[in-house]
């Protein structure tokens, strides 16, 4: 009986792309579909379609005949992704603040309230699928489906980086406390407070990045 693919697949996805936005796969290397299938156990289908996912992340380009070849992607680029999304973030916001109906609100402090113990645990990978809710509930509740597809296109570009920058210590913390704070101002109607909010988070998170990627010597 052959593996599911959609569950093997975005696990190996999420580690190709956990691994080249940490630095483990570093610009140039070429991933070879044979050797990734012996490395995760598994046939060739479901590490085809997480290649295919990773190149459509930017991270990989898949090349006939040569296998896929991870890609340059500097710091500094990096900080310009997470400037241009924090203003994405922050239309967002605004806009959310004023339309958000009680249900989609009630449903971002249940988010807020559940990720408070992935980050007391330390839990990167339950904060993150938290976090990517929290966010996309604030994407929903600008009732703009344009918006909506923008953020989420933009956002699809720095998935893998926005989850290694909370692997720097104790991210997931700050990270709840800006969400949070983000969240009462919204439940205030102060949409600019909340877009302030949100501006410091992600740059925050571009911050952390860089940190994680480029430890401070002694």
């Amino acid at each position: 009986m052959s593996e599911p693919e959609g569950p093997l697949s975005e696990r190996i996805r999420l580690s190709l792309m956990d691994d080249i936005s940490t630095g483990a796969l570093a610009p140039g290397t070429v991933l070879d579909e044979a050797v990734l299938a012996d490395r995760f156990g598994a046939s060739r289908t479901p590490v085809r379609e997480a290649l295919r996912q990773v190149e459509a992340a930017g991270l990989i380009e898949i090349r006939p005949r040569r296998g896929a070849i991870v890609l340059p992607m500097t710091l500094p680029r990096l900080l310009e992704m997470f400037e241009v999304t924090a203003e994405i973030e922050v239309m967002c916001t605004r806009l959310a603040t004023h339309r958000i109906t009680g249900l989609e609100r009630a449903a971002l402090a249940e988010l807020h309230d559940a990720s408070g113990a992935a980050a007391k645990a330390g839990d990167v990978e339950a904060y993150d699928g938290f976090n990517l809710a929290f966010h996309e509930g604030l994407y929903k509740a600008t009732q703009n489906g344009f918006l909506l597809e923008q953020a989420l296109a933009l956002r699809a570009r720095l998935l893998p980086f926005r989850r290694t920058q909370l692997r720097y210590p104790q991210r997931l913390h700050t990270s709840l406390a800006e969400h949070g704070a983000i969240l009462r101002a919204m439940t205030r109607g102060e949409p600019e407070e909340a877009a302030r909010a949100m501006r410091e988070h992600m740059l925050n998170a571009g911050t952390s990045l860089a940190r994680y990627l480029k430890p401070e010597k002694d």
